[in-house]
């Protein structure tokens, strides 16, 4: 199910390119100008509303394509379908660029004429190349809390381990301590007596 709404994610996404952020990369585009042909003669673009709404548009499209590439609760496939599609498409285009053009819808609005500008500028497959990094990440392709599931299986595999050890521990015999007075078996030890003969040998063998 979760891959299920991944898949339902990418195509939000790849609309959300289409109309958002092909619409938005249109209106910002300007080709290099003299100083005197600046946007705003040079100043401040707050007072344009044009260009924000553009450069909002634009932004909302990269912001959220880097939260399906970022956050690992998402399916892969949310990102990853996107970024093949675009990578197909740039690769259609170097190979015929007229069967990559004839494959864009509206191109006489300004959603495909921006898409077509994106494919020609190469920001397409830029962006397709970013977004199907988690593609190849082997855990984005597990279920959501699988990593701790199992991590917290394993704590309580060793606490298990711990618990029975400590069981068997205190199951086994305490061997009786050995006192300094006393032997195992509680009688005292009886104190070494030295015979007559070692003692006579001792004697004689002393100068004292």
């Amino acid at each position: 199910m979760r891959h299920v709404f991944g898949i339902a994610l990418a195509i939000v996404m790849v609309l959300a390119m289409f109309f958002a952020g092909a619409w938005g990369y249109l209106r910002l585009l300007r080709l290099p100008t003299p100083a005197a042909e600046l946007p705003a003669q040079g100043g401040s673009l707050l007072s344009y509303n044009g260009v924000l709404a553009a450069l909002a548009a634009v932004a909302v499209t990269g912001l959220a394509a880097g939260i399906l590439v970022a956050v690992p609760r998402i399916s892969p496939l949310a990102a990853g379908l996107p970024g093949l599609l675009l990578i197909a498409w740039t690769a259609l285009y170097l190979v015929s660029v007229h069967r990559a053009v004839g494959l864009i819808p509206l191109r006489s609005n300004a959603f495909g004429a921006g898409w077509e500008s994106m494919l020609f500028n190469g920001v397409l497959g830029g962006a397709g190349l970013a977004m199907i990094v988690p593609l190849f990440l082997p855990s984005r392709w597990r279920r959501a809390g699988a990593a701790a599931e199992s991590e917290s299986e394993a704590r309580g595999f060793i606490a298990d381990l711990r618990d029975s050890q400590e069981q068997e521990d205190s199951a086994r015999p305490i061997p009786p301590a050995i006192s300094g007075s006393r032997t195992a078996s509680g009688a005292r030890p009886e104190p070494l007596r030295a015979s007559s003969s070692s003692l006579d040998r001792y004697r004689r063998l002393s100068p004292y």
